[in-house]
């Protein structure tokens, strides 16, 4: 199982707790799984968190 899958489990089940509270319980689990997944693929390595701070062009001044 890769660490994309375990951290989007993770978040799931983070936002799992908060399963009893109707439509925003949906909402939570959502982005918490969202959030796993993106943690995931960090620490698989498959993403670059420094690719989204960085400017689109790199001209230096």
């Amino acid at each position: 199982m890769s660490m994309a899958v375990v951290g989007m489990i993770a978040g799931m089940a983070l936002g799992f707790a908060g399963y009893f509270g109707g439509f925003g319980a949906f909402v939570l689990v959502a982005a918490l799984g969202a959030i796993g997944f993106v943690v995931g693929r960090v620490l698989e390595g498959d993403l670059d968190l420094g690719d989204f701070f960085r400017p689109r062009d790199d001209r230096r001044r």
